[in-house]
């Protein structure tokens, strides 16, 4: 009776259970076939966004720059050409001293050059005694013999004392020679320079007995100074260089930075070296500077040993379109932007720099330039464009 019971509770539960079950799959149902089925919309893929500026012609001068370290025009040695005491000296003669030209630096003690040219100024007066005094003793022969034979010419010329006269003659000639030399040997008692000069170095001191010939100095001229800069030859192509050594060179531009500021002074290009570098193959231009120690402008001089840099003026072009060396593509090609599409044009590449690429032919005035970069391109591709300078695109 128990059992019975139990058997008909668990049947009663799983009636229960099927219809549940049968309930909710009919509702799935119902509400399955209720939906609407999504819209299918078509994906539309982007136009790539780049950037890109308008071109225009310009005309410009080329330059090429470089490097290099000042270096002074003429260096000599300051050499006395007479031996003696140093009496005196020049008060700049120091390192870094400044100097006018012909100003004594040193002078050599004069008392033994002073006597040397009295002497040679008294043997100079008894041979011009001594010829006087032959002359006349010449003209009294000569007379005597007239006399005693009218119209006949002596057989020897010792007659009239002509050898005698030319003897005498040469002892004069010698005599002043002499007297040239004493007088030049106590003008250069006085040690000079014929040019403006600045004491690059100095071993003078007053006192100190110096020879013909020893070295008291170092200096160089300041009325200019020069320049060596190396250059690859396909540089030169840009300039109009004197080669031949005649002509002006071309107009450079000297910078240097000094006590934290930039200074700019003019120069010119007046050679070029005798021989191009055997080891790095590199030609050697000669930029020369005037008047570097002018400082009325407010630059500091230019001295011997500073590093500069130069900016050599070249030659003009007419048309000439600058891009931005990266707008550049395969050395030939660049790509234009016309009507929202890319467009790939050849050019003519007349010169390449670290930041710019010039262009002297392929591309016109108003052209769009594209400077982005694009993974996959191909010719008619539809871009979107964002000029340089500009939101819209």
């Amino acid at each position: 009776m128990i059992q019975m019971k139990k058997w008909k509770k668990a049947l009663l539960q799983l009636i229960a259970s099927v219809l549940i079950l049968g309930a909710s799959v009919y509702g799935y149902v119902r509400m399955t076939a209720a939906r609407k089925a999504p819209e299918r919309k078509e994906m539309v893929r982007a136009a790539p966004l780049v950037s890109a500026f308008e071109v225009s012609v310009q005309s410009m001068q080329m330059t090429v720059k470089g490097n290099g370290t000042v270096q002074a025009r003429k260096e000599v040695q300051v050499v006395p050409q007479v031996a003696g005491k140093i009496v005196r000296r020049h008060e700049h003669l120091v390192n870094g001293g400044f100097f006018h030209a012909w100003e004594p630096l040193v002078v050599v003690e004069k008392r033994d050059y002073q006597i040397a040219v009295e002497m040679a100024e008294s043997t100079v007066a008894q041979a011009e005694v001594a010829l006087e005094i032959e002359r006349a003793e010449a003209q009294i022969a000569k007379d005597q013999w007239q006399k005693m034979n009218p119209g006949k010419q002596p057989q020897s010329i010792l007659v009239y004392h002509e050898p005698q006269i030319r003897s005498v003659e040469a002892q004069l000639r010698s005599a002043r020679v002499q007297l040239e030399k004493a007088e030049l040997d106590l003008e250069r008692t006085e040690v000079s320079i014929p040019f403006d000069g600045r004491i690059l170095e100095t071993d003078a001191e007053v006192g100190q007995f110096v020879t013909s010939g020893q070295s008291i100095a170092t200096v160089y001229a300041t009325d200019g100074v020069e320049i060596e800069i190396p250059l690859q030859d396909s540089q030169l192509q840009w300039l109009d260089l004197p080669l031949n050594g005649s002509g002006p060179g071309p107009s450079v531009k000297v910078s240097c930075s000094f006590a934290g500021a930039l200074h700019v002074w003019p120069g010119r290009v007046v050679r070029t070296l005798g021989r191009v570098d055997v080891r790095s193959r590199m030609v050697y231009l000669v930029v020369q500077v005037d008047n570097p120690f002018d400082t009325t402008t407010g630059r500091p001089p230019l001295t011997p040993g500073m590093f500069v840099q130069v900016e050599i003026l070249g030659r003009h072009y007419s048309s000439v379109i600058p891009i931005p060396r990266h707008a550049l593509r395969t050395h030939s090609q660049v790509w234009l932007a016309a009507q929202e599409r890319l467009k790939p044009v050849p050019v003519t590449v007349l010169r390449l720099d670290r930041e710019h690429a010039y262009i002297s032919s392929g591309l016109s005035e108003g052209d769009v330039v594209i400077t982005s970069s694009i993974d996959m391109v191909t010719d008619g591709m539809k871009i979107r464009v964002q000029l340089a300078g500009k939101n819209d695109g």
